[in-house]
């Protein structure tokens, strides 16, 4: 990741979504050539000089002060997400780590915690969403990772690669540019993550959707929210997920799609679980995710 061109690129689609009416400005008069806000008045938002932050755009200095940061924040009215985006592009670079990255496993005690919510859907997601294990109707509701091969085990992938996915899932379009924003916030975390890297070059090769959606320099850290899924044998189903990072482990999270007591959700799912049937040992450890890696 070219990490100056990730800053300017960030900082210049922040600034142009954002309007003089919405910063506060009032109007100067200029004419303007490009939407949003000018260099100068970010600048002058921030309590910087315009050469300070026309540095800083540019890529050129980093590893600015924590009050620098915060005014930079508020100038540009970025959320909590966006905060934490600018703040690891900004810090001061790191050499780039060579050789495989450690397999991410999930312990036992987690697997088994899988099993006890096996009244709703529930997973574990790692690094660069790779699905490390799931319960059995979170098998249903989404797909089957535990049947793919390791390195295909993503749910970035699925909702963007897999033709089911788009008829599977209510209101795809929402869901999959979500997921690309959580793609982009761990970019930024992870400059040299060459697996994410190359799941970044597949899926702009292969989803039309990806390249738009990657280019807008949206981040989320997802942590709550509703979910739909149609699924063929039960129909619609709605739900409240959320995810909370694992103790103990800081890359893995567990999502948990939650049901209405006494909703249609809830009856269908009851119908679902009473449909199919539970593996033997179930839950299977699933392989590591990461792939692997050649030299570089």
């Amino acid at each position: 990741m070219d990490r100056s061109r990730e800053i300017a690129d960030f900082l210049r689609t922040r600034r142009a979504g954002l309007t003089p009416d919405r910063a506060g400005l009032p109007d100067d008069g200029r004419t303007r050539r490009v939407p949003g806000l000018r260099r100068d008045e970010v600048a002058r938002l921030a309590g910087v000089s315009t050469e300070y932050y026309t540095r800083l755009e540019q890529g050129r200095a980093v590893n600015p002060s924590p009050e620098v940061l915060e005014a930079l924040s508020r100038a540009l009215h970025l959320d909590e997400s966006e905060r934490e985006h600018l703040t690891d592009l900004l810090a001061r670079p790191t050499p780039a780590r060579r050789g495989p990255t450690s397999p991410q496993r999930v312990r036992p005690g987690l697997h088994l915690m899988l099993q006890t919510l096996d009244h709703v859907p529930a997973f574990i997601l790692g690094r660069r969403t790779d699905v490390l294990a799931g319960n059995r109707l979170a098998r249903e509701v989404l797909t089957d990772f535990d049947a793919l091969p390791a390195p295909r085990r993503n749910l970035a992938r699925y909702y963007l690669l897999d033709p089911q996915a788009r008829e599977r899932v209510g209101d795809w379009e929402r869901i999959a540019a979500e997921t690309v924003a959580i793609l982009r916030l761990e970019a930024g975390r992870h400059p040299h993550d060459r697996q994410l890297a190359d799941l970044v070059g597949e899926l702009t090769l292969k989803s039309t959707e990806f390249s738009i959606w990657w280019n807008d320099h949206r981040v989320l850290r997802r942590t709550h929210g509703a979910k739909s899924y149609h699924h063929p044998l039960v129909g619609d189903l709605h739900f409240a997920y959320e995810s909370f990072q694992v103790p103990g482990d800081s890359e893995q999270t567990l999502c948990v799609y939650n049901i209405e007591p006494g909703s249609e959700t809830a009856r269908s799912v009851q119908l679902l679980a009473n449909w199919t049937t539970p593996r033997q040992g179930d839950l299977p450890r699933p392989e590591p995710t990461t792939p692997p890696t050649t030299a570089p």
